[in-house]
């Protein structure tokens, strides 16, 4: 019988090579059937490169990780092989872009289904590539019509389906209408073995011209006309797919024209997962994180439990609101089986609009005049009774307040400025009703070094999310996926995710199909810049020439977990999902659907991440200077964090003067934190531009309480009190601060009080006295100036003015003589006895 199977399994590869043209056989067509995935073979290359070895060296440049990590970087690279021993991790990294031909549409008839994966063959008609870009991407700039996959339902077909309908849009972008468009759906013929194919047919290629297809698998479109967009929905029979066979099978939707050429291409995959398997579930940890970019500023606008904060922007309150990007991750998050990561500080934002709030007229103002209401209210309500919803008996994690950048305050010495990043727990915890812990750290793209989990250490923090940069050690299951906890000392404990679905994840836009952009979906820190995890956009298929929709990313996702079971059917390992810092609403619903239909199939089994982080292997952290390079040179700017440090005394001495400090020291304190947020990442102007704002507010505070300039008093008589004005423009009051003022001819006037107290009610000038007393005629210059009770330091610049002293009695005038002559009586005095002890 097995003779016979695989005699039958020959004939079939052999007819699937005589229908592709003689110029370019496919290199993996002689072993198309489509059987119950097996273990992999022994040795990464084997189980993740197509078609080449495992890169050399690979596995030191990434510290040591072993074929685990490497196993990633071969599915993310789309098999090309990186460059020999030596390589640094981010380049190997960015050898994802290269990636080898995907599926082709064969000639002869739709049922008998060509090989899926390898070279296309060449094309008479159709895109030219590009000199020096691969073959996927050539294809994909140059289809004229985006063809998008929506949905594929069911997506994951059971026993009972015997077809799936695959439905989408299709924009002809060109300036020309195509004739006689016909659409055609195929199905492969076996389903992808490694993840690093699960790459290369996403990726797509150029693609020969299609002949008929039956009518179950085509749609005659017609004239698709210039500018113009259409939905497609086709059926396509999955009976003939072997009944037993677990796996993901490629599908490609192809538009071609009367002129036969093809217009536009579009890749996706359709998971099997029969009752009947009997392989290990893959422990799967999704991490689901709300943070955003600060906006919330240092200014409020009055004094005491009835300030309003003021935000720079109302974009939060788009973001909250219904549609909005964090509006969809709480509702795409609710009900599934996820960790959630909150930046504790979102939740103050939102509760301060709740409760009322401003918003600026002018970038950056610290003038409470030049603000006006916000309009968010409502939104910001809502969203907060979601979220307790949401999170109503799952594990909350409060990462560090306003999500610091550790690698950057780790660099450059400037660790105490996250030093109250650990009060989030108490904030989470008592607004959304939880309890949260707060023991997790998240560094840039997840490299570490040993001066990042120093800083760990010293924050208390007892685990961190790595992609594996700078870490050696780990779980090595021979190249297939699984990720791990890795102990690094200190009692920190290092917990590797998965960097190829980060990537995926970290490069989507909105949903295709005109659906709005909410704030943060596709922008700065959405896509490639910060926030990203690591990876290029390969999800949506060759010639979409956009971001994937939520049907197209939904099945890759589907795609790359079940084929990860598939590498190692019969072994435990783990997946970790963790998204971008900024996930867009696309992707959370992707993420959302894959993880409830994979773990309804069977093959994903939903774990905690207290449960991911149980029983680490030994291993630790690389030195500084093996940190990436591009990740440097998007760090916080050695000047920026020396500003905020600054900024931190100055908030330090404002709050000492203030009659009712918290609500401004509360202020003042969370700006400083939003100022070093890893939000920062790729948007240095406006990390600049917000560090400023405080910086301004704090000058703009000291310097509104203030001495008020005087010209010349006159003292008459022997003693009198000199009047010295406090102007406060604060909106609060003040308390802690004293006049202090000195004579510079103290022979002819002192100042009686060293320090007098001074108080000012707020946006209100109070006037001390100051008593002199007088002891001759004529000018003397008197310097006043504030200091602070608490401590005694300087407030503000001091103030000169002249004091003319008149009519000083004679009695007074014949004191201070007298003085004068028993001062040099005796020095007299001591001469002589001086010289006669000399003349002895």
């Amino acid at each position: 019988m097995a003779r016979g199977g695989a005699q039958a399994r020959a004939v079939l590869a052999a007819l699937a090579v005589c229908l592709l043209p003689a110029a370019a056989p496919s290199a993996t067509s002689a072993a198309a059937p489509a059987v119950t995935p097996a273990a992999p073979p022994s040795g990464h290359a084997a189980t993740r490169a197509v078609p080449g070895p495992d890169p050399a060296g690979y596995a030191a440049a990434r510290g040591g990780r072993g074929p685990h990590r490497a196993g990633h970087a071969a599915a993310r690279s789309a098999a090309v092989p990186a460059a020999a021993s030596g390589v640094r991790p981010s380049a190997v990294r960015g050898a994802r872009r290269a990636v080898v031909p995907g599926p082709a549409l064969v000639r002869g008839p739709a049922l008998v289904r060509g090989p899926v994966v390898g070279p296309a063959p060449a094309v008479a008609r159709g895109p030219a590539a590009v000199p020096g870009e691969v073959p996927g991407r050539a294809a994909a700039r140059a289809y004229p019509v985006r063809v998008v996959v929506r949905a594929v339902t069911p997506a994951v077909p059971g026993p009972g389906d015997a077809t799936v309908a695959v439905a989408g849009v299709l924009t002809n972008r060109s300036g020309e209408d195509i004739s006689g468009a016909r659409l055609a759906v195929r199905l492969g013929p076996r389903a992808v073995r490694t993840r690093s194919e699960v790459a290369a047919v996403d990726a797509g290629a150029p693609v020969p011209a299609a002949d008929a297809e039956p009518a179950e698998h085509t749609r005659q479109v017609g004239t698709l006309k210039a500018g113009a967009r259409r939905e497609f929905r086709i059926r396509v029979p999955v009976g003939e797919l072997e009944p037993a066979a677990f796996g993901a099978y490629p599908v490609s939707v192809a538009l071609t024209g009367r002129d036969r050429a093809v217009h536009g291409l579009a890749h996706t995959f359709l998971p099997r997962y029969p009752a009947t398997t009997g392989a290990r579930p893959l422990r799967t940890t999704v991490l689901w994180p709300l943070t955003d970019v600060p906006r919330q500023q240092a200014l409020t606008v009055g004094a005491g439990e009835g300030a309003e904060p003021v935000f720079g922007d109302d974009t939060l309150a788009e973001s909250l609101a219904s549609g909005g990007r964090l509006r969809r991750l709480v509702d795409a998050g609710r009900g599934r089986a996820v960790t959630w990561l909150i930046d504790p500080d979102l939740i103050v934002q939102a509760v301060a609009m709740a409760d009322g709030y401003r918003v600026a007229r002018t970038p950056g103002t610290h003038d409470p005049g030049d603000t006006e209401p916000g309009k968010g209210r409502k939104a910001a309500a809502d969203w907060l009774r979601a979220l307790r919803a949401a999170v109503r008996g799952r594990e909350v994690v409060a990462l560090p307040y306003a999500d610091p950048d550790l690698a950057s305050l780790a660099h450059y010495g400037r660790g105490a400025l996250a030093a109250g990043s650990r009060r989030g727990a108490d904030i989470v915890g008592r607004t959304l009703r939880v309890r949260a812990r707060q023991d997790l750290a998240w560094p840039e793209r997840g490299a570490l070094d040993t001066s990042v989990t120093r800083l760990a250490e010293r924050l208390r923090l007892r685990s961190v999310l790595t992609s594996g940069e700078g870490l050696s050690g780990g779980p090595d299951h021979s190249g297939a996926t699984d990720d791990g906890p890795v102990a690094v000392g200190g009692g920190l404990t290092a917990l590797t995710y998965d960097t190829t679905l980060a990537g995926l994840l970290g490069e989507t836009g909105p949903d295709a199909g005109g659906a709005v952009r909410a704030p943060g979906d596709g922008g700065p820190g959405t896509t490639g810049g910060s926030g990203t995890n690591g990876g290029p956009r390969t999800a949506g298929g060759a010639g979409t020439g956009g971001p994937p929709s939520v049907g197209e990313l939904r099945q890759r996702l589907l795609a790359e977990t079940l084929t990860a079971v598939g590498e190692a059917p019969n072994a435990s390992r783990a997946l970790v999902v963790l998204p971008p810092r900024r996930m867009s609403g696309t992707a959370a619903r992707a993420l959302a659907t894959a993880l409830t239909d994979g773990t309804a199939a069977g093959w994903l089994e939903p774990v905690s991440l207290a449960g991911a982080l149980r029983e680490p292997v030994p291993g630790r952290a690389g030195e500084p200077g093996g940190y990436p390079t591009a990740l440097r040179d998007t760090e916080l700017p050695p000047r920026l964090l020396a500003a905020v440090a600054r900024d931190a005394g100055r908030a330090s001495t404002l709050v000492r003067v203030l009659a009712d400090p918290e609500r401004t020291e509360e202020s003042v304190r969370d700006a400083l934190a939003r100022s070093v947020s890893t939000a920062w990442r790729g948007r240095l102007p406006a990390a600049r531009g917000y560090v400023r704002g405080t910086s301004d507010f704090l000058r703009a505070s000291i310097d509104s309480v203030r001495l008020v300039p005087k010209s010349t008093v006159t003292v008459a008589g022997d003693s009198a009190t000199i009047p010295v004005t406090v102007e406060n423009a604060l909106q609060q009051s003040v308390a802690g601060i004293e006049v202090r003022v000195v004579s510079d001819r103290p022979e002819r006037l002192t100042v009686v009080d060293g320090a007098v107290p001074a108080e000012a009610s707020r946006t209100a000038s109070r006037t001390v006295r100051v008593e002199v007393r007088a002891h001759a005629n004529g000018p003397v210059r008197l310097t006043a100036r504030l200091h602070t009770t608490a401590d005694g330091r300087p407030w503000g610049e001091p103030i000169t003015f002249r004091a003319e002293v008149r009519s000083v009695s004679s009695g007074a005038v014949t004191i201070v003589a007298g003085g004068a002559l028993l001062i040099v009586l005796a020095v007299v005095f001591q001469l002589g006895r001086a010289r006669r002890r000399h003349g002895r």
